[in-house]
């Protein structure tokens, strides 16, 4: 009997099982962007110490989705027009790589991965659930990245991909018209990477980071407008 297969079992810490729930949570949509974050109502929720729950917002903030405020506390980090077009323009460069990448590799396991991480995303927006439409979203972007079989790519992908995570969050709230409109914004890349065709892949990558920053940055800059 070989057990080569088994992966070994990692024990994680509390900051660090702390820093992932924080994360999620935020991630998910169900606090807005600028909301407040006070380290004593998330410490007694989570049943850990405050300055466990401080750590992890600490690393948050590293990543770019928690921002603290002096004197004051933590909040969920803001995005503004510039900062989606610097984000898109960074993720449409990356992701169109990866995806020209992928598009020119010839093993079914690459693509059996893109297959089953699109029909996640299409079962996450039939069920309706904001928070599992927005990882399987994000997962679908991440496994394009993964499927280009480069390293150095995927490394530089992981330093923003909590970003990305609030990008797409905040996109699919408040711009997407509803799940229909989630799986129609993929289905030009979805057809290049099945076609294989690797210029239309990477060219179906950058318009759909495009014009998803694009439809974001209306949307904030209209709001702002509202506000002033």
């Amino acid at each position: 009997m070989s057990i080569n297969k088994l992966r070994p079992v990692q024990r994680q810490s509390t900051e660090a099982l702390v820093t992932e729930h924080l994360r999620d949570f935020i991630l998910s949509g169900d606090v807005a962007p600028g909301g407040r974050l006070t380290e004593n109502a998330l410490a007694e929720q989570l049943g850990v110490a405050r300055s466990t729950v401080r750590m992890g917002l600490q690393r948050l903030a590293v990543e770019g989705i928690v921002v603290q405020i002096p004197y004051t506390g933590w909040e969920v980090a803001s995005l503004s027009a510039e900062d989606v077009w610097e984000l898109w323009t960074l993720r449409g460069s990356l992701e169109s790589l990866a995806s020209r990448l992928a598009a020119g590799r010839s093993e079914p396991e690459v693509y059996d991965a893109l297959e089953a991480a699109f029909a996640a995303l299409e079962a996450a927006c039939a069920s309706g659930d904001r928070r599992r439409m927005n990882e399987a979203d994000f997962a679908l972007h991440r496994a394009i990245v993964d499927s280009a079989g480069h390293k150095r790519l995927a490394t530089q992908y992981r330093l923003v991909e909590q970003q990305v995570r609030l990008f797409i969050a905040t996109s699919n709230e408040h711009v997407a018209s509803g799940p229909e409109d989630i799986i129609a914004q993929h289905a030009p890349l979805i057809a290049a990477l099945r076609a294989r065709d690797p210029e239309a892949a990477a060219g179906a990558a950058w318009e759909h980071d495009q014009s998803e920053g694009a439809r974001l940055m209306q949307w904030l800059e209209r709001r702002d407008g509202a506000d002033s």
